[in-house]
């Protein structure tokens, strides 16, 4: 059995931040499995099956990453997919408490699963889902923190 890893988040959207960190994970990996969250209170830009779509269509070219939508518990996911390990990524220091937090209570839920940080590399370090939502509405150029696909379909939903 290959080791699989789970990389929870809303992708709202996948960033190149978010790419550089299923690389990496690659390396230690047989199989990464971005797994995108349903997030209804956040109230993401794009639907679910948008943001599968653009994560899938940015990954097409890795055979051994799979992209996959969920809404149910983080934990229950990883079982249901043979998963060892739940990838989060750790951009800033505030990010910690939060991750730790939560890497905690899965720890709770399902002590049979680890909890893996990776920070993105320092050229990526800056890049949030949020601040790439905000400048593209605001006409501003995303082209060096997102896929040329994500930063199509951001220029359409703000009607460029």
């Amino acid at each position: 059995m290959g080791s699989t890893v789970i990389y929870p988040g809303t992708f709202d959207p996948i960033t190149l931040g978010h790419m550089d960190l299923v690389e990496r994970a690659l390396r230690h990996f047989d199989k990464v499995i971005i797994a995108v969250a349903d997030s209804p209170k956040k109230q993401p830009l794009f639907s679910l099956s948008e943001r599968v779509d653009l994560a899938g269509s940015v990954t097409r070219g890795y055979g051994n990453v799979e992209v996959l939508g969920f809404s149910n518990l983080l934990v229950d996911f990883a079982h249901e997919h043979k998963a060892q390990v739940i990838l989060r990524g750790l951009r800033v220091v505030s990010d910690f408490e939060y991750e730790f937090q939560l890497a905690n209570m899965n720890r709770v839920l399902a002590p049979d699963l680890e909890s893996m940080f990776l920070t993105p590399s320092e050229q990526y370090s800056f890049i949030s889902s949020t601040f790439v939502r905000e400048i593209s509405l605001l006409k501003g150029d995303v082209s060096k923190m997102v896929h040329p696909i994500v930063q199509a379909a951001l220029n359409k939903r703000f009607g460029r």
